[in-house]
């Protein structure tokens, strides 16, 4: 089954939604165990706290087992035999339970605060009444003593004919009020009665949501949105690459179209200027003078008559 839930309800708004009915008939709110620990969030993911229902018997050897109190608990079983002193140390992960092995598994065996008996933590589903769904519970103690550390697993069933495409197991879900009492009465129910309330049911609702919920540190409603209901939002471009493109949009050369040379109305030289044809330096003197100059010369100094003919 999947790891991730949500209950991101205000404490005040949860304890109206787990309202019930005692042995007596009166209308009753549950209390709270702790409620200071208790962190609302849409995106729950093992190792967090969540909010679970059970019994004050579990707790007031003298109180009515019909009467319910909330606990914030540790999603995943720490079992009270587990003896050394760093949790994370145990060598298998209890976030989901089968309920064809519930009573066999040495994880699951009596604790000391009756860690065998089947209790119910709510989950909230949107905006739906909350979703119970069956799980157990137990107490550890830190070897080197310490503060108690109250942890849960989910009871795990065949899903039902409408979830089969999606994963093979889901939660067992608890669907009413007589079954959640029966499931919560150890007292007075037994625990081979109670489990025979674990069946798959289709008396639910589901829609596909958003990758975002994968990431344990994201917590907004966008992990319970509806994937069709969810705006993308174009990525932002970090403050180098907003500068990389702003220089770009300055510096970069602009291609300019060719130009075609115009047409003249009559064909004439090419207008050759100074911008293609250079000015070539005059040559350089050399040491003697060339042909040219002294013919230059000559001309300039002998009277016309005594000039040779030109050869």
């Amino acid at each position: 089954m999947c790891g991730r839930t949500s209950c991101h309800l205000p404490r005040d708004v949860l304890t109206r939604a787990c309202a019930y009915h005692d042995r007596q008939g009166h209308r009753r709110l549950p209390e709270w165990r702790d409620p200071d620990k208790y962190c609302p969030s849409y995106n729950k993911s093992p190792q967090s706290s969540s909010p679970v229902l059970l019994s004050r018997l579990h707790f007031e050897k003298d109180a009515d087992s019909s009467e319910r109190v909330i606990a914030p608990m540790r999603w995943g079983l720490v079992p009270c035999w587990f003896k050394e002193a760093d949790i994370s140390k145990l060598p298998f992960n209890i976030t989901n339970c089968r309920s064809d092995t519930i009573m066999e598994k040495r994880s699951f065996k009596p604790g000391g605060h009756a860690a065998d008996s089947p209790e119910c933590w709510a989950k909230v589903w949107d905006s739906w009444r909350p979703l119970t769904m069956a799980g157990i519970f137990d107490c550890w103690e830190p070897p080197e003593g310490g503060e108690l550390l109250y942890s849960y697993s989910i009871i795990t069933v065949d899903s039902c004919r409408s979830l089969t495409d999606i994963h093979p197991r889901m939660p067992a879900i608890l669907d009413g009020e007589e079954a959640i009492s029966k499931w919560l009465d150890f007292g007075e129910v037994p625990a081979q009665e109670a489990l025979r309330l674990i069946q798959p049911t289709d008396n639910i609702t589901f829609h596909p949501v958003s990758s975002v919920v994968n990431n344990a540190r994201n917590n907004t409603p966008e992990c319970l949105t509806p994937l069709s209901l969810v705006v993308k939002k174009e990525p932002k471009a970090s403050g180098s690459s907003q500068m990389m493109m702003q220089w770009l949009a300055t510096k970069s050369p602009k291609k300019e179209a060719t130009k075609s040379p115009k047409k003249e109305d009559k064909p004439a030289v090419p207008q050759w200027t100074s911008q293609f044809l250079q000015k070539s330096p005059l040559p350089t003197k050399r040491g003697a003078p060339g042909l040219l100059e002294r013919w230059l010369k000559r001309e300039s100094e002998e009277p016309a008559a005594k000039r040779p003919p030109c050869e």
